[in-house]
């Protein structure tokens, strides 16, 4: 599988995922956040800090020669 043109997902995109997951961890745990809403907002900001680092994996590591 040939992969063209990968652009790797910017930095505050991780950094909204992983302070969002800890601040549902956070909520939920103490009790304002019922638990299907902290377990889906978690879920979803772990799956948006996953695919952050996929695309850090498959990001160009330097210039491209011509």
């Amino acid at each position: 599988m040939e992969l063209k043109n990968i652009v790797p997902l910017s930095g505050t995109f991780m950094l909204a995922g992983l302070l969002g997951a800890v601040i549902s961890i956070i909520l939920t745990n103490s009790g304002r956040l019922p638990l299907p809403w902290g377990m889906a907002f978690t879920v979803t900001f772990v799956v948006m800090v996953i695919a952050s680092m996929i695309s850090m994996t498959y990001a160009p590591t330097g210039f491209i020669k011509k």
